[in-house]
């Protein structure tokens, strides 16, 4: 028991993995459910004192299970419009490339400098998700509307719904995927929200099928990003440089993995003004740890 107890890992006692461990289970249930987990599990990281980059890095990593069974909770949604995924897929792949190049390849004080802004967007989008998520289901009732005014709806049929989805597929959705993808690769946090918005305009889907594509997205973003990071840490930094932390890792795929299978339960079962306190909560955390190493 006393050697238990003793166990560290990246210098991190037991307490403060089993902490980690937690972040990642309720950061993997809010990715599948609305987005913005990182910010659960990477004011945790730096709060620890784990480098910023080296907390990006592997956040994001560990975190790539738990978005892929995100993304299976949703598979019927996913199939429904799976004609979208053919052109949004390699959107996403491109700019989180670009997006993990600039992460790994910009000096680690740039980072630290533009951190704190995109942790201050990020949690402007949390606290703008409840107004993004209403008018995002407005724009939804009024396409219902335009398809045809006069008379009731009639469900769609698959082959209906799967048309319509890869007719709304145009170069400005495109692009704001590749956007989103870049910002996705190099900070990770609130893309999905990011892109519930750009989908919840631009897409004909409805937003249980429009969160299946993001998380299948945010997936393939972090994805591209961990290969990104695995090929410059061991193929171009010294080892002594190198910034995955594969313990942390392992750690955050663990919970983020459960927090995954769980999240549709858990979304319905906390309020969600809670769920956006803690992390609106965590996130001033990490704001605050990051100023003061920027200051000091």
């Amino acid at each position: 028991m006393e050697a238990l107890l003793e166990f560290e890992l990246h210098g991190l006692g037991l307490g403060l993995l089993l902490l980690i461990l937690l972040a990642a289970v309720w950061a993997g249930a809010i990715n599948a459910v609305v987005g913005s987990g990182t910010l659960v599990t990477f004011p945790v990281l730096v709060a620890m004192g784990i480098p910023p980059v080296s907390a990006t890095v592997s956040n994001a990593m560990g975190l790539i299970a738990g978005n892929f069974t995100g993304a299976w909770g949703y598979r019927r949604e996913i199939i429904q419009v799976r004609s979208v995924l053919a052109k949004l897929i390699p959107a996403s792949f491109v700019g989180g490339v670009i997006g993990a190049t600039l992460l790994i390849t910009l000096p680690e004080e740039v980072f630290g400098t533009v951190a704190p802004v995109l942790i201050v967007i990020s949690l402007g989008l949390v606290i703008a998700q409840p107004k993004l998520a209403a008018w995002v289901k407005r724009r939804a009732a009024e396409r219902v509307e335009d398809d045809d005014p006069q008379t009731p709806q009639e469900e769609d049929s698959a082959e209906t719904v799967a048309r319509k989805a890869a007719e709304s597929v145009r170069w400005p959705l495109i692009l704001l995927v590749f956007l989103a993808g870049i910002y996705g690769g190099y900070f990770v946090a609130a893309q999905g929200i990011l892109l519930m918005g750009i989908m919840g305009v631009l897409l004909a889907a409805t937003m249980q099928q429009a969160n299946g594509v993001k998380n299948l997205l945010v997936a393939f973003v972090n994805l591209t990003a961990a290969v990104s990071y695995l090929v410059v840490d061991y193929l171009i930094r010294d080892p002594d440089d190198r910034v995955i932390l594969w313990g942390v890792v392992a750690i955050i795929a663990a919970g983020s993995t459960l927090g995954g299978l769980l999240g549709a339960w858990l979304g319905r079962k906390l309020s969600p003004v809670v769920l956006r306190g803690v992390i609106i909560t965590l996130g001033l955390v990490a704001l605050a740890v990051m100023l003061n190493n920027l200051l000091s």
